[in-house]
């Protein structure tokens, strides 16, 4: 069963119950007050007759009544009321209104004696179809009694009424729950097919599905998703695309002056700088899969990643010790600044940050005329550092991607090595971003939390 059919059906189900638990206390609420009133109207009754009783017949007891020769005067305000006398024995006396047409004593008495037995069972309760309230006079016991049935035809005609009315309401609830149903369903059936063209890696055909609340949400994340997934999708492909043409090219080399040593197209002096060139593309080429291992282990492993408390000083001190070579060779001068940051620690691995470190510096030095500059601060409990340098900068067409796999600028080399940076940052709970500086030059920004 679809699911705005079931959301309608749950809702019919509990509409129904509803109304017919409300419609059953109501029933008994109504009747109660239609009951209640009725019998405060008896008790007004029977104390206007009791004054009557005494005004007329101040001196009458139920012995002396027995012995006149006609009925008592009882009148009921209400042709639905009767009225009955009855002495202190139970018996009745008098009762109105009277069903004979003879005014005596022999009439009057057959009549009552005739009616004795119902009024008893009236006046003890036991006769259920009877509204019954009780007063004492001096001449006995008034009883004023009115059929039930009175009461219940007229809350049997309320109860229609409000059962109509409610009836009018459910089924306007209804149509306003399938109204609200489908407009809430409409929404969760297509972002079902939007669901389904990603299952079909369809992520470019994702459309954004316009609704709100949780529903709106959870498209927007839909949607979201679509876009990441679609992005990971080229750059998958990108990947493979640059890695095959990455390890093309050594491969080319090697292969091509190998067949010229073997065929002795070289010769002399030509076989050793063809060997050279064996041998340097042959390390390059062991370095591009190397990391493009490590970068593929820092995706998928767990366990390549070991977590340990780090000093901040000793690893950009360690850092700058492994790049002087380099910045010997290169005529490049490394400043940098910590300030206090010497009992600063860091949560990483140690091993694997201090790569990320080489990485980003050894780039920086690629593309620095003259100065490289690494500064160090602690801001609202975060570490960072920064790594500038004075050279042209980094295009703006290429900042977006700049820590993509084999994404490199001009005199790049593998394009693996800040992505490498990135994954490794990232693994250490840090941030790692890239710009350019006010005067020129890149800077590589990494953010860490500080341990307490």
């Amino acid at each position: 069963m679809k699911l705005v059919h079931q959301i309608n059906l749950a809702f019919g189900i509990a509409l129904v119950l509803v109304l017919s638990v409300a419609g059953i206390v109501i029933h008994y609420v109504l009747l109660d007050h239609l009951i209640g009133a009725q019998r405060e109207d008896l008790k007004v009754m029977s104390i206007e007759m009791t004054a009557l009783l005494k005004e007329e017949y101040p001196q009458v007891t139920d012995v002396s009544v027995r012995k006149l020769p006609f009925e008592l005067p009882i009148t009921a305000p209400s042709s639905d009321v009767s009225a009955v006398l009855t002495d202190q024995m139970g018996s009745v006396i008098a009762a109105s209104p009277i069903t004979h047409t003879a005014k005596n004593v022999e009439t009057l008495t057959a009549v009552t004696t005739s009616q004795a037995s119902s009024v008893q069972s009236i006046q003890a309760g036991s006769d259920k179809n009877f509204i019954t309230v009780e007063k004492l006079t001096p001449q006995g016991k008034l009883t004023l009694y009115t059929p039930i049935s009175k009461v219940r035809t007229i809350e049997q005609a309320l109860l229609k009424r409000l059962l109509i009315i409610f009836g009018a309401a459910g089924f306007a609830m209804l149509l306003l729950s399938i109204f609200i149903t489908r407009k809430l369903i409409n929404p969760l059936i297509r972002l079902r097919n939007e669901l389904n063209k990603v299952k079909q890696r369809q992520f470019s055909d994702v459309a954004l599905i316009k609704a709100g609340g949780e529903i709106g949400s959870v498209a927007h994340s839909v949607h979201e998703m679509a876009k990441e997934l679609n992005h990971f999708n080229q750059v998958q492909k990108q990947f493979f695309q640059n890695a095959s043409h990455e390890l093309k090219t050594p491969l080319m080399s090697i292969s091509g002056y190998a067949e010229g040593i073997r065929d002795g197209v070289f010769e002399g002096e030509n076989v050793r700088k063809g060997l050279d060139i064996i041998m340097n593309e042959s390390a390059r080429l062991k370095k591009l899969v190397t990391e493009m291992t490590l970068l593929a282990k820092l995706d998928s492993e767990e366990d390549v990643f070991r977590s340990e408390e780090i000093s901040l000083e000793e690893l950009l001190t360690e850092t700058v010790e492994r790049l002087n070579p380099l910045l010997v060779k290169q005529e490049i001068m490394l400043h940098t600044e910590y300030g206090n940051l010497g009992t600063v620690k860091l949560r990483a691995d140690r091993d694997k940050l201090l790569q990320a470190m080489l990485n980003i510096v050894s780039n920086a030095v690629r593309y620095a005329h003259q100065q490289i500059y690494i500064h160090a601060k602690l801001c609202k409990g975060q570490v960072i550092i920064n790594v500038s340098d004075d050279g042209p900068g980094i295009p703006e067409e290429l900042l977006p991607y700049l820590f993509h796999r084999f994404v490199k600028g001009k005199d790049g080399e593998s394009g693996l090595g800040l992505a490498i940076s990135r994954a490794i940052v990232e693994r250490c709970g840090g941030l790692i971003q890239a710009g350019n500086g006010s005067k020129g030059g890149a800077v590589i920004s990494l953010k860490f939390p500080e341990i307490a």
